[in-house]
């Protein structure tokens, strides 16, 4: 439901309902968490997978009842995570991506079933007929008929040196392991494309419209669109790999190619904003 519908809804509600609202509310029961329990599954969780440090939010009945950091940001400095320490999300962008597209198409710029190649023409994959009918919808779909990972390559590791450009036209030569729509495997590439969508439409660099139309709104003021657009690097995680069975530091990836699919860096503290809105709390207008 869009705002104004909600708006008509609460309206709506407030006026049968009155006299009941003249009624003094009862107390909101109080929120309780096992803090120890959570505790005890992020220990669990950090021996399991050999991570150095995680960070922690609960969010219940539009409150965050939990913010925390453990362990260390870093194997080096041994450098103690909190709520702001930033992580690279990972693939959590793509919620952001797909917002980005809703936004535009609630502003009539985009429907979700127009065709890629109104948008961007050179848009080509192996199959004509899925060339053809490919939409925007699909990109977010899994559904391409390309196989699980197919064209990462083209940005992991992180020596490649492929564009957006390169990878967009590159996708024309992968053949697909299934038939288009019929079969879920997950995508990075697409996502890609999704950006470049997003570019195109509102003629800002994917990472300006989604730090200008959903970071700042929702205040997450620490996050950024990637690493080296972070306005305050002094409380990160290092990058660490296992390395011959035992956890090093490793050299960060910085590239911006993947943004779209997997670029933005965030804090627990500032995703409990993002959680906040998408369960319906109380949130900023997105359209600035």
């Amino acid at each position: 439901m869009n705002r104004p519908g909600m708006l008509r809804w609460a309206l709506a509600l407030c006026t049968s309902f009155s006299a009941a609202a003249q009624a003094p509310a009862p107390p909101a029961p109080a929120l309780t968490l096992d803090v120890a329990a959570v505790d005890a599954v992020v220990a669990h969780a950090m021996q399991t997978f050999k991570v150095p440090g995680m960070a922690v939010a609960v969010v219940k009945d539009g409150q965050v009842v939990l913010a925390k950091g453990y362990g260390v940001r870093s194997l080096a400095t041994k450098a103690p995570v909190d709520a702001n320490t930033l992580f690279g999300i990972a693939s959590n962008t793509k919620a952001f991506t797909t917002a980005a597209l809703g936004l535009l198409v609630d502003e009539g710029k985009l429907r979700w079933d127009d065709k890629v190649t109104d948008y961007i023409p050179e848009f080509k994959l192996y199959d004509p007929y899925a060339t053809a009918e490919f939409t925007v919808r699909d990109l977010l779909c899994h559904r391409s008929g390309l196989g699980l990972g197919a064209g990462d390559l083209m940005f992991f590791p992180d020596s490649t040196d492929f564009t957006t450009k390169d990878i967009i036209h590159n996708l024309r030569y992968f053949k697909p392991m299934s038939s288009f729509r019929t079969k879920f495997d997950y995508d990075n590439n697409l996502y890609l494309v999704a950006g470049e969508v997003v570019a195109r439409i509102s003629g800002q660099p994917w990472a300006a419209f989604v730090e200008t139309r959903l970071l700042k709104p929702l205040g997450m003021a620490r996050s950024a669109a990637g690493f080296s657009r972070l306005p305050d690097a002094t409380n990160f995680i290092d990058a660490h790999a296992e390395v011959d069975g035992q956890v090093l530091v490793i050299q960060r990836d910085q590239g911006l190619v993947t943004g779209a699919a997997g670029g933005i860096y965030s804090s627990v503290n500032d995703l409990s904003k993002w959680a906040l809105m998408l369960l319906g709390g109380p949130g900023p207008q997105l359209r600035c």
